[in-house]
């Protein structure tokens, strides 16, 4: 491999450069090993409305990386061979997800192998200054079916006791079993796909790429990355609410086909305008600390 590897100094250090033999190889061995396992995550996010926001992590890592281009066109690179150490565990977790059938493992150690190849070709310095936009690459690998289990059905509680104690507010006659809110014209299950956890991975999604775009503040940053939570809550409990005072006063036809299903869109945008509402908020917030008395 005709490539230096070691502690230089910055002036004496050279851009690494890799022939375009070993490039093709290394490409044909990545392609091998992980292009059944990238060619079914991209079908389960085309398939799984949950994990729909897949396609635009890697535009927005991509994004990011050409955004900051010219800060890495200054740096210099310092390769290092511990980058093998990230190669080997990839390998490793690669093998322990296929052996177990754990999806997210597998597809996991991807990430682990790109962040060999930058460290070994690159140096640390080059990804810790990767290292948001490679972070953010987890995000587009659906969560394990153990942990989606154990947020959905929460959530589900969660939004059930909100919408039967604010419909009850508004007069219907509500009697709540766990995920089931009674009315008297007919019962609403609050299902997995109603859990709210579609907006709530979408929103945080969202809420990481607005707040790097629009805001400078990475603490603002933060803080709306953690708001995405409760607001995905709140605005699922909102379209529950919605259908069941519908379903009482207009139409049981409201709690399921088309119309049942619209209201996904609809509260997805709410979650977008309370988003927006909420940036807004801190930032005038912020403002007022920041003048003087």
């Amino acid at each position: 491999m005709q490539i230096e590897l070691g502690h230089t100094s910055d002036a004496q250090a050279q851009p690494a450069q890799l022939p375009l033999g070993q490039i093709a190889v290394l490409s044909g061995l990545i392609l091998w090993l992980y292009g059944p396992i990238v060619a079914r995550l991209v079908a389960q996010w085309w398939q799984d409305p949950n994990f729909s926001h897949g396609f635009f992590v890697p535009l927005f890592s991509i994004f990011v990386v050409w955004h900051d281009r010219p800060r890495f066109a200054r740096m210099t690179p310092h390769p290092s061979w511990t980058g093998l150490s990230l190669l080997g565990l990839a390998m490793f977790v690669l093998v322990i997800g296929q052996m177990g059938a754990e999806l997210f493992l597998a597809r996991f150690s991807l990430l682990l192998v790109l962040a060999g190849l930058i460290v070994l070709f690159l140096g640390w310095n080059f990804f810790r200054a990767l290292l948001f936009p490679w972070a953010f690459l987890i995000l587009m690998i659906p969560i394990p079916a153990i942990l989606y289990n154990q947020i959905t059905f929460p959530l589900q509680l969660l939004a059930s006791k909100i919408a039967a104690v604010v419909l009850a507010l508004f007069g219907v006659p509500v009697l709540r079993e766990g995920n089931v809110i009674n009315l008297p014209s007919m019962a609403l299950e609050v299902a997995e796909a109603c859990s709210g956890i579609r907006s709530l991975m979408s929103l945080i999604t969202l809420a990481i790429i607005y707040g790097f775009v629009v805001e400078k503040q990475c603490s603002v940053r933060c803080v709306l990355v953690m708001a995405a939570v409760p607001i995905a809550v709140i605005a699922n409990s909102i379209r529950i609410i919605g259908t069941g005072l519908l379903v009482q006063y207009w139409n049981t036809d409201a709690a399921e086909g088309y119309f049942h299903a619209s209201w996904g869109w609809l509260i997805f945008v709410v979650c977008l305008l309370m988003l927006y509402a909420f940036h807004r908020f801190i930032r005038m917030i912020w403002r007022q600390k920041s003048t003087p008395a």
